[in-house]
């Protein structure tokens, strides 16, 4: 089966599902911030056949979401580490890691996020800089505008 292609969608989440929606980029993103830069430690995380690997790198690469770097000449190595806008999509694998934790739970383990200070358990929300207020409640709604031209 072909797969669609969500770019010339309006929605952005379509079109950030055009670069992430794939299920092994997102583990790929995973792994990137556990520290995950080089090829056989994707593989050796994920399990993943070495040609779909190597895709899925390129694509997360030409999406500006990792940057490759050459780490060794002889023989050619190359290392791969998130950028500006790849560590933007921090907050959305916090959002499914505490949506698989509720509604997937491992049977063995428990996949946490804690504050490093305290120690203690934290589930993320999505937050209003200027009220604190959290955007999944009352108050708060999605729409649509049209975008401003930018100033040149």
């Amino acid at each position: 089966m072909q797969r669609k292609s969500f770019s010339t969608m309006q929605c952005p989440i379509a079109r950030g599902l055009e670069h992430v929606g794939e299920w092994w980029s997102m583990l790929i993103l995973r792994d990137a911030f556990r520290g995950v830069t080089r090829f056989d430690g994707f593989s050796e995380s994920l399990g993943i056949a070495p040609n779909m690997l190597t895709r899925r790198l390129a694509a997360l690469v030409e999406a500006g979401l990792l940057e490759r770097r050459r780490y060794s000449e002889r023989p050619p190595r190359d290392e791969y580490v998130l950028t500006a806008r790849g560590r933007d999509f921090r907050p959305v694998l916090l959002a499914m890691l505490a949506f698989g934790n509720k509604h997937f739970p491992p049977d063995d383990r428990e996949v946490r996020i804690v504050n490093t200070a305290t120690g203690q358990p934290v589930d993320p929300v999505l937050v209003d800089p200027a009220t604190g207020a959290r955007v999944d409640g009352p108050g708060y709604a999605v729409v649509t505008t049209r975008r401003q031209e930018r100033a040149a």
